[in-house]
């Protein structure tokens, strides 16, 4: 995680200019962390154009995320999901909200990084357990122990989403509304942090 404690010679690194000058908030986070959901309404919020890579590889490919991984795997997926991720991240102004395992693969990760202020939605597995259990549209989920399965994939995962995260939030039992307008103020506090060292 960049801390605002970092040194200012980071701040003229060409990276970091388009982390903060792009307008970018890049919402990472396990499958049922509420990235989609969170995503559409602070962009809103904050009059940004909305994005979410899963919907947008079922647009250009015209069939589901199930339907690509019984064809192609999950390597195929992958690729998909990198192709589409740096289409997305060159724009400027968005909110994207990212499939959950995006950060599995390391240029995703250098690529978040640098594309924007990146939020790591965070949630126990009980709870994203909760939200996912009856979602048949969760591939790798569709084994015989599900839950053992989600458990798996957010240890594998969680320190993932810690190392391209500026911001972590818990996406618990609070209001949609009230995450909503707290991630905004941690947010501000990001971009401040970096206003004063510059002055």
């Amino acid at each position: 995680m960049l801390s605002i404690k970092d040194n200012d010679s980071k701040l003229d690194h060409p990276d970091l200019r388009r982390k903060l000058l792009s307008g970018n908030l890049i919402l990472v986070g396990m499958m049922g962390s509420g990235k989609t959901t969170m995503g559409r309404i602070l962009a809103r919020h904050l009059h940004k154009a909305f994005a979410d890579s899963d919907e947008e590889i079922q647009k250009r490919t015209g069939v589901n995320i199930p339907y690509i991984f019984d064809i192609e795997g999950e390597p195929g997926f992958r690729l998909r999901e990198n192709t589409v991720l740096r289409d997305l991240a060159s724009r400027d102004n968005i909110v994207l909200a990212t499939g959950g395992g995006v950060v599995l693969a390391e240029q995703n990760r250098a690529l978040l990084k640098q594309s924007g202020i990146v939020v790591y939605l965070s949630a126990s597995v009980q709870d994203l357990w909760h939200r996912t259990r009856h979602d048949r549209n969760r591939p790798l989920l569709q084994t015989p122990d599900p839950f053992g399965k989600l458990m798996e994939i957010y240890q594998q995962r969680d320190p993932l989403y810690r190392q391209v995260a500026d911001i972590v939030v818990q996406s618990g039992k609070q209001s949609v509304h009230s995450l909503m307008h707290h991630l905004v103020d941690e947010i501000d506090k990001f971009r401040a942090s970096f206003q004063t060292k510059r002055k």
